[in-house]
């Protein structure tokens, strides 16, 4: 009874849908807070309506499950939004700032192993170490001999496009590998001592490789098109941990088929699961089914950045990640 009593009192969290940070931490958050299952009772159903909606305050949600205007309609309790992800494409914000609901991401939790991810696809393609992994399981090398030359990290040009948390701490990493640093953001950055390009094109004319970290808006969607690769050239390379939809993937395809750039490291797609057939054939491009954040550390650590937006809410405190 007691334990009922203590549970009939934390505060109701509505979660959307299972995320892995979720699947993983469920336990721990129904610790904390009582648990609201939509897939279980879905928020437009009269039983949803009558027993939770007008007491829903917060929301979980992650990448995979759209937060739209008619699921905020059923919610008019709903004050915070929190997502397990970094990016809030998924989330209408338009709506939330009509209905003054408050909007917390997952902070910085991801960025050092995002970034270890975009170095690793960039390692990865520039020496061809899963293809020269496939020519020695295929048994290729005591067949056609010596494996074709790679190429260097050190002493390149890096373009980063997005210099948030994610893309300074791919900045920090590259330095370290003697690479020569600039990038793209929405504007200067004055505490940043690296060069600052405005136009997308500029800085891929400057650079030899891009690393794509930024966040998927109306602005970035399809920011790296056709003109872009061009301007980046035969010997450039595209690493994409942000949203697929940031490349224009039509044109990228084709210019990696047609050589018109040298190789990509991609953990993201614009149709996912869906992958383009000709990516799955190309030796020069390496995939990664969208896991650049997946470890055991950094889920744990959004749990903990979750629980503390939702506890600050809940105590009329700060947010932690507006």
């Amino acid at each position: 009874m007691a334990e009922q009593q203590r549970h009939n009192h934390l505060p109701k969290l509505l979660v959307l849908g299972i995320s892995p940070v979720f699947r993983l931490h469920e336990q721990k958050f129904a610790q904390r807070f009582e648990i609201l299952r939509a897939w279980e009772t879905p928020i437009f159903t009269e039983e949803f309506q009558a027993s939770h909606a007008p007491h829903v305050r917060a929301m979980l949600c992650w990448g995979g499950t759209p937060v739209t205007a008619e699921q905020l309609s059923h919610l008019p309790a709903l004050r915070l939004v929190v997502t397990s992800s970094t990016g809030v494409n998924h989330i209408d914000l338009r709506e939330c700032h009509r209905r003054g609901i408050a909007v917390a991401n997952s902070g910085n939790v991801y960025a050092q192993d995002v970034a270890d991810t975009a170095v690793g696809l960039l390692i990865d393609v520039l020496r061809r170490i899963s293809a020269a992994d496939r020519y020695v399981r295929g048994g290729l090398w005591p067949v056609k001999g010596e494996y074709p030359l790679g190429s260097k990290l050190a002493g390149k040009r890096v373009g980063i496009i997005g210099l948030g948390n994610i893309g300074l701490e791919v900045a920090k990493r590259l330095e370290a590998f003697g690479c020569i640093i600039c990038y793209n953001s929405r504007k200067k950055k004055p505490s940043v001592p690296l060069p600052f390009y405005l136009d997308v094109c500029d800085l891929a004319a400057n650079c030899d490789i891009l690393v794509i970290c930024c966040a998927l808006t109306d602005k970035t969607h399809h920011m790296i098109n056709k003109e872009v690769l061009l301007a980046l050239g035969k010997e450039g390379v595209v690493v994409n941990i942000a949203r697929g939809a940031v490349i224009d993937e039509k044109a990228f395809v084709q210019c990696l088929v047609q050589g018109d750039i040298a190789g990509a490291g991609l953990d993201v797609f614009e149709c996912e699961p869906n992958v383009p057939k000709d990516l799955l054939e190309l030796e020069n491009v390496v995939l990664s089914p969208h896991r650049a954040v997946f470890t055991a550390d950094s889920f744990g650590d959004c749990f903990e950045h979750i629980s503390g937006n939702l506890e600050a809410f809940f105590s009329n405190k700060p947010l932690l990640s507006p």
